[in-house]
């Protein structure tokens, strides 16, 4: 019996992370894999030529693309998942992204459940995730129950210039919902110190609002919880009958271990979770697990994101950056009826982050000069969910993501109102127009943001009332299993146009109440923290 559990969860990010916090004062037995480890607290994590150039802290696993071609990904095998290197951007979906939405490339789908439903847990994950912003910036942000649990973080002076600038040409800039943990009122108190290298780093003063420090060192304080880590999970086993996921196939230290469970939650990310159904194909299942409906894998979707670098004359001493997002096309706009994106800012960026990617800009100015006189845009952009958009295994199970992007003029079109309305910005220092060009760059060096950079990957085990044309119920449940849940952003049926992340941690701890519901528990938590402590 000691390698039997109430609850086995594949994974440690946004889903798995936050399901464990959820679950462990159940006192049911809990077991959490994770296939990498802690990441290392070293000084490294604040170098950016270790961390952008070396890519130090990415896995090194290869995967294949649509042609065969080498696909070396920009993910993170680590307890925490890709929340330990994410901008901690958090974002809810948007009341109309949970509706049918019409796109210039296509249909975005409706949720098969409502956005009203979800709500309840989106202000739960704002507070367990210490989110900062201001209700009501947001043209397009969604009725919420209450206000945010942190106050927005503040602009520095370049940006705030910029949102005023902004501001007086018609458009309505809002502060960016960021999980920090700051207290900008005690500053001597603040975990967060306001550093430059929040986007894209690991935290080395555990102060970004991550699955790891919130979430998961909080689980296994608990004594029925249970992390396994460097723990690769390769295959779910069934029982004879194909309805119930019996256990799980574990590689850990180069040694086979079979761990069973009584409920087992997939949690790995979208690509890794659909790989791991597909790999556990039986008898029962012969293309692959929970996948009768042969959707598994299939739509996957990542945004179609791109960074813009505004050049300006004017020097941008900014050491905190994302902090300013305008919405104003995300449904679209009087000369273009479609919805095109969101724009705000990745970290600022600096000359040795530039330098991997030097070929890509004008000549005329050193890389030095460009990263303190940048302003540098992150655009987002609604992909929309294809079949042919998809992960498989090859026959050695490598595995392949096959993506062709979608729905591309509607970012061509964000890209040209961010350019429109950097024209009706100025310098205050000259007190005339500063911005001197928008230079296109892709963040992650060599390779195009939607496919190797899979920060945002989302929908390859999408839910549904249907099981013909969904892999999973409304509760996350795989139709074609009894006791096989999975949590991450898998479940997504379209991606809508803001980072994924809170509406993962929301879902996580809604899909949490119906286990603790079906395993016979209270749903009940103790009182969350109150904003400012």
């Amino acid at each position: 019996m000691s390698d039997h559990y109430d609850v086995i969860i594949i994974g440690t990010g946004a889903g798995g992370g936050t399901l464990a916090y959820h679950l462990a004062p159940s006192g049911k037995r809990i077991l959490i894999l994770e296939r990498g480890g802690y990441v290392p607290r070293e000084k490294a994590n604040w170098d950016p030529h270790v961390v952008n150039v070396d890519g130090h802290y990415n896995t090194k696993e290869g995967w294949l693309d649509k042609d065969g071609k080498d696909l070396h990904p920009h993910t993170n095998y680590n307890v925490g998942g890709n929340t330990k290197f994410y901008g901690a951007a958090l974002f809810r979906l948007r009341k109309e992204d949970f509706g049918e939405l019409k796109h210039h490339g296509g249909i975005s789908p409706a949720w098969p459940i409502s956005y009203e439903e979800l709500e309840p847990y989106y202000a739960q994950a704002e507070h367990l995730y210490h989110v900062h912003g201001n209700r009501g910036e947001d043209p397009t942000e969604p009725f919420a129950s209450g206000p945010y649990p942190w106050p927005a973080v503040s602009h520095e002076p370049r940006i705030q210039q910029l949102a005023d600038d902004f501001a007086r040409s018609g458009l309505k800039p809002f502060h960016v919902p960021v999980g920090v943990q700051l207290d900008e009122k005690n500053p001597h108190q603040s975990k967060c110190i306001r550093c430059n290298t929040c986007d894209g780093f690991p935290c080395l003063v555990y102060a970004k609002a991550d699955a790891q420090v919130l979430c998961v060192d909080e689980a296994v304080k608990y004594p029925n919880v249970t992390l396994l880590t460097h723990a690769l999970v390769r295959k779910i086993e069934t029982d004879t009958s194909g309805r119930v996921a019996k256990s799980v196939a574990v590689e850990r230290q180069g040694k086979l271990a079979s761990y069973s469970g009584d409920l087992i939650i997939v949690a790995a990310g979208a690509i890794n979770s659909a790989a791991l159904l597909l790999r556990s194909a039986n008898d029962k299942h012969p293309r692959g697990l929970a996948n009768a409906s042969d959707v598994v894998g299939r739509h996957y979707m990542g945004h179609t994101n791109s960074v813009l670098m505004a050049i300006s004359q004017c020097p941008n001493p900014t050491v905190f950056q994302k902090t300013l997002g305008i919405n104003d096309f995300y449904f679209g706009a009087k000369d273009w009826p479609y919805p095109m994106g969101h724009i705000s800012f990745v970290g600022k960026l600096d000359a040795v982050t530039l330098r991997a990617g030097a070929p890509a800009f004008a000549p005329g100015f050193t890389l030095e000069w460009m990263a303190k006189h940048s302003l540098d845009f992150w655009l987002t952009s609604e992909d929309l969910p294809d079949p042919d958009n998809r992960v498989t295994l090859d026959r050695q199970g490598k595995i392949v993501l096959s993506y062709t992007p979608n729905n591309l003029q509607a970012h061509e079109r964000l890209q040209t109102k961010l350019k429109e309305a950097m024209k009706q910005t100025s310098c205050s220092k000259h007190g005339h127009e500063c911005h001197q060009g928008l230079f296109g760059r892709n963040v992650y060096v060599g390779q195009r943001i939607p496919l190797a950079g899979v920060a945002h990957q989302n929908g390859t085990i999408r839910f549904g009332h249907d099981p013909a044309t969904s892999a999973l119920d409304v509760n996350c449940k795989a139709h074609d299993l009894d006791n096989l849940y999975v949590v991450d952003g898998s479940f997504f049926p379209s991606s809508a146009a803001v980072n994924p992340a809170l509406t993962i941690i929301a879902n996580a701890l809604r899909v949490g109440d119906h286990l603790l519901t079906r395993m016979g528990v209270s749903a009940s938590r103790p009182a969350m923290a109150s904003a400012g402590d």
